[in-house]
């Protein structure tokens, strides 16, 4: 099983804890802060934690943040239909969006996921939140491992 047929509707219904790998929280900060002062928002999808390598310390069937679909591919067929193919339709669990303005909440105009997690300047990991898409927040907890390999397609 990988990441992208991962499909539970209800994975994050109940959730307290959002899990995401230590890499991918500091790519997104990092990426926050180059298109500051403009918004920065990606797709983010899941990896069972069964399926590290590591001993996670988590059930197996847990979802942890691993991946992102990079916001620029497709862009220019996205530019002549008005649609996003490059994020497979309804395939992701997560978004994240920057708020270089500062307001550290969920805003109608994010786009909602399950999960929404949110940054906000200096761009650090104590600036970064995670948020149901009814906006209640979430704890994160990071986790130190990179996520399996995976095939190309």
């Amino acid at each position: 099983m990988s990441h992208r047929t991962y499909h539970d509707p209800d994975e994050f219904r109940d959730v307290d804890v959002v899990y995401l790998t230590r890499g991918l929280a500091e790519w997104l900060l990092e990426m926050a802060a180059e298109e500051e002062p403009e918004q920065f928002a990606v797709a983010l999808e899941v990896t069972p934690a069964g399926e590290f390598d590591a001993d996670l310390g988590l059930a197996e069937g847990t979802p942890v943040f691993t991946h992102f679909y990079h916001p620029d591919a497709g862009k220019s067929v996205t530019a002549v239909f008005g649609m996003d193919f490059s994020t497979p339709m309804g395939m992701t669990k997560g978004r994240f969006v920057s708020h270089p303005r500062g307001n550290l909440s969920v805003t109608l105009r994010d786009d909602l996921h399950a999960v929404v997690l949110v940054a906000i300047p200096p761009w650090e990991l104590a600036s970064l939140a995670a948020f149901d898409r009814a906006g209640r927040k979430k704890t994160i907890e990071l986790v130190d491992a990179e996520p399996p390999d995976e095939p190309l397609p």
